[in-house]
């Protein structure tokens, strides 16, 4: 109890001294002419609160160092014109503010490119805004030149904000998870430690209380909500914990599985070129041969080809994609629309489900 308390002291700490140093730097950025001590003192809430000059002086002396160990560039020069004794400060915002950022054309297609990495992943709006912003500053993008790429960094999952949130505020979580052999579906307890990226899936490690175990658990098999189970600081994450070696150690992956899908011609290209089998069916389609290892990846993969891909087997893989479409026209049914969506039953081996 006392480690947790302290830890909470320091973070706090921590916090405190970080919004102070950031009422200081906007203090001393947007003021037209040096201020003096006193006025920084008035100025900064932080300040305002100590208890004597004393302690003032020797926050701001620890202040000043830190803020120039920053690199921000802090003069020192007289307050005033006709008393140069009292030392004034400021920061030159010349030095401070980055210069014109300025392009070549195959930068900006680097730029684009990984803005489309972040497509649909939890950091995809800000990557759009930044391109709008180059946009309206007058830069334009050459796509040209990476016709055919298609990066993906995943952070898609719909658990990924609600665990990295956890992680970072340090409180238990439960969910239900789907277990990669059997397919159980079980609700799980667990003091989530770290998350990571492993061999492009993500995963978070922890302790499952209900297994009095530690645990990996991959993002991508949970389902539903994620739910909080705990105070905040209930719990102490091992120090120096490495996500990355306890996933490599415990994640089991399957063996590769076969798949086969069709494929509307002119389409589906990152399918064709890793495929075991292209096999022409008509003017139209083509039957494609696959292997995959997780099923939940692969089928959000071929979710997102829309009528393009139809998916054929095995099982497992055409019921999590209608599991995905299903949610799809869920989520776009509203009550003006008059769509009333109805779940799919399970398809058997060669059906065919449009993706």
């Amino acid at each position: 109890m006392a480690s947790r308390t302290d830890g909470g002291r320091r973070a706090a700490h921590n916090s405190d001294k970080t919004e102070r140093l950031l009422n200081l730097v906007i203090c001393l950025l947007y003021t037209r002419r040096p201020l003096s001590k006193a006025k920084i003192r008035d100025a900064v809430p932080q300040y305002a609160q100590t208890a004597s000059v004393e302690a003032f002086d020797r926050m701001f002396e620890r202040d000043k160092d830190e803020l120039r160990d920053l690199g921000i560039p802090l003069i020192t020069e007289a307050a005033d014109v006709l008393f140069d004794d009292e030392p004034g400060y400021r920061i030159d915002r010349r030095e401070y503010a980055l210069p014109d950022i300025s392009f070549e054309p195959d930068e900006l297609a680097v730029l684009g490119l990984a803005s489309r990495t972040w497509h649909r992943a939890s950091l995809g709006a800000p990557a759009a805004q930044a391109l709008r912003k180059l946009e309206a500053a007058g830069v334009e993008r050459d796509d040209a030149s990476i016709v055919g790429l298609e990066p993906r960094v995943r952070t898609a999952e719909p658990a990924f904000d609600a665990v990295k949130q956890a992680v970072v505020g340090r409180y238990p979580i439960r969910f239900d998870y789907r277990a990669a052999r059997s397919g159980e579906r079980t609700t799980r307890h667990v003091q989530p430690w770290g998350i990571a990226s492993w061999h492009g899936r993500w995963y978070l490690t922890g302790f499952d209380t209900d297994r009095d175990a530690e645990r990996v658990f991959r993002l991508g098999r949970i389902e539903g909500k994620v739910a909080r189970d705990g105070k905040p600081g209930s719990y102490e994450v091992p120090a120096g914990h490495d996500p990355r070696p306890m996933i490599d150690q415990m994640a089991q992956e399957r063996p590769p599985q076969p798949a086969a899908v069709r494929v509307r011609r002119g389409a589906g290209h990152t399918l064709r070129r890793r495929a075991t089998l292209v096999r022409d069916l008509d003017a139209d389609w083509s039957q494609v041969g696959l292997d995959f290892n997780d099923v939940e990846i692969f089928a959000d993969e071929l979710a997102s080809f829309g009528p393009d891909v139809v998916v054929l087997e095995p099982t497992e893989l055409v019921d999590a994609v209608v599991r995905r479409l299903t949610g799809v026209l869920r989520a776009e049914s509203t009550p003006e629309s008059g769509v009333e969506s109805r779940p799919q039953s399970t398809a058997e081996p060669g059906t065919e489900v449009n993706a």
